[in-house]
């Protein structure tokens, strides 16, 4: 079955860069989805952060964090990417790598993720 894999979260201070793996496997045609990051918060929603389409064609932000996270993926290793670069306090949240069917579109709900993460904290201290 599919699975995702995420790590590389830690604590780290304002300004500081951090980089967050997920290592995708059980997929057959990886050209057939996208893959993503979501983050969660205490006490809020899950929200869409980025999303690459698997042939690296396309790439999609959330506004606050354009400019400051890259998303990419090394296909030989089946493992997509967030690189998180000028971290601020309000980037604390939980991350969770998704996974979406194309058809499904552009993953910027969790309505639209077909698979989950476990999740890796992220915590920037001021």
């Amino acid at each position: 079955q599919v699975q995702l894999v995420d790590s590389g979260g830690g604590l780290v201070q304002d300004g500081d860069s951090l980089r967050l793996s997920c290592a995708v496997s059980g997929i057959t045609f990886f050209s057939s989805y996208y893959v993503g990051w979501f983050r969660q918060a205490p006490g809020k929603e899950r929200e869409f952060v980025s999303a690459i389409h698997w042939t690296g064609s396309s790439t999609y932000y959330t506004d606050s964090v354009k400019g400051r996270f890259t998303i990419s993926r090394d296909d030989a290793k089946k493992t997509v990417y967030l690189q998180m670069n000028s971290l601020k306090p309000e980037d604390t949240a939980v991350y969770y790598c998704a996974a979406s069917v194309l058809g499904r579109g552009v993953p910027r709900s969790t309505k639209n993720v077909d698979y989950w993460g476990q999740g890796t904290q992220v915590t920037v201290s001021s």
